[in-house]
């Protein structure tokens, strides 16, 4: 009797045990807004449902949605690629800097050479005034001497001295011969309103000025420095909706080239670029080179961040973006907020940011800007 009481009571704690680890309010969280960071939300959709309890649905529908739904509290959370500064921003939203990657600069060459482009040679590629793949300026882009860099990692992050600058545990001479095809060009861009676009476009203004003459935007007929319209163009330069559309739109279309974050090469059959950046080094797209690029910025009290483009950081990457979260400073459900905050947190954790992010190419972000970060999470409530 006394071992069958004893049994019962470890029963008990165990069950009590059970409950006790388990959230006592499990929330269904809706959210929407950019396609950049989706893959990324989607693959921690599960670990952060075993860690919290809590579930969460995500409408990949551009960065314009996002913003949109933020303004008119459709849903709970939501990703805008470039900083909502709309008079239409309630004033309780804040931004969280919680997905960084890099934006990729997709082609569909029948070649296996590795191809590499210029700020300059990008600009006049999406401006029309590049149109032949076999241009002197992409043959000289391809065509050339540089330093491969490898820099310093340990756990997969990148390793930064007292400075808070990357270290370079190798530089590595290289060059490249490659003969491009007598083939014109033909460019897929973002129809919908996208913060991949805005920042893609801040990017070509502010790194090829006079090729790309229109300040950025969230449209890209509205930055495209010309008539996008005119006979040269049409069936030339093509749009599509969301980083998904424009991939398998150039997947289908020979000797095209996009941008759209560099996962969705994969699925689409399309090869990444490498982009030359002011240093003079070809550098692929990795969460690690990425993550160089982002080193150079400047972060706000807001969350906002500056990136430079004018950086000469030997190895970054000089199209690296950030994801913001938006997220509200007084939700009127406090479980919500509470749910809202544990995303956000785990989002911005290893187990999602590196264990599940690293393979897709984001970076994790590190050092004074995960500090920022987590400091804007904090006034979710």
């Amino acid at each position: 009797m006394k071992v069958s009481m004893l049994a019962k009571s470890a029963a008990v704690a165990l069950v009590f045990g059970l409950v006790a680890s388990t959230p006592a309010h499990a929330v269904d969280l809706s959210g929407s807004g950019a396609s950049f960071p989706a893959l990324l939300i989607e693959a921690c959709k599960a670990p952060f449902a075993t860690a919290s309890g809590h579930s969460f649905t995500y409408a990949s529908l551009g960065s314009g949605t996002g913003r949109s739904n933020s303004d008119k509290s459709v849903g709970d959370f939501w990703f805008s690629d470039a900083a909502h500064t709309a008079a239409s921003k309630r004033s309780t939203i804040i931004h969280a800097p919680v997905v960084a990657a890099p934006i990729g600069i997709l082609h569909n060459l029948p070649s296996r050479n590795t191809l590499s482009l210029s700020a300059t040679t990008i600009a006049g590629i999406f401006a029309g005034t590049i149109t032949r793949w076999d241009d002197p300026a992409i043959v000289k882009d391809n065509n050339r001497a540089y330093d491969k860099i490898v820099y310093k990692t340990k756990n997969g992050a990148l390793v930064k001295d007292s400075n808070g600058q990357p270290v370079i545990s190798k530089k590595i001479a290289t060059s490249t011969r490659y003969t491009l095809p007598s083939k014109p060009i033909k460019v897929v861009y973002r129809l919908d309103s996208s913060g991949t676009t805005e920042n893609f476009t801040n990017y070509l203004n502010k790194s090829a000025p006079a090729v790309w003459t229109k300040a950025k935007s969230s449209v890209f007929t509205t930055s495209f420095p010309g008539n996008i319209n005119s006979a040269e163009n049409l069936g030339r330069v093509v749009g599509a909706n969301y980083s998904q559309g424009v991939a398998q739109q150039a997947g289908k279309t020979p000797y095209s080239i996009t941008f759209a974050e560099v996962n969705y090469a994969v699925g689409n059959k399309l090869k990444v670029a490498h982009v030359i950046n002011n240093a003079g080094n070809a550098v692929e797209p990795t969460s690690v080179t990425t993550s160089a690029f982002l080193s150079q910025a400047t972060i706000d009290n807001n969350g906002i961040m500056s990136f430079d483009y004018a950086t000469k950081e030997p190895g970054a990457y000089t199209l690296g973006i950030v994801s913001y979260m938006l997220v509200d400073t007084n939700y009127s459900d406090k479980n919500k907020a509470a749910a809202v905050k544990s995303l956000a947190t785990f989002i911005l954790s290893p187990a999602c940011a590196k264990d599940k992010g690293e393979a897709l190419g984001f970076s994790v972000l590190d050092g004074e800007f995960l500090k920022k970060a987590q400091s804007l999470v904090a006034k979710i409530g």
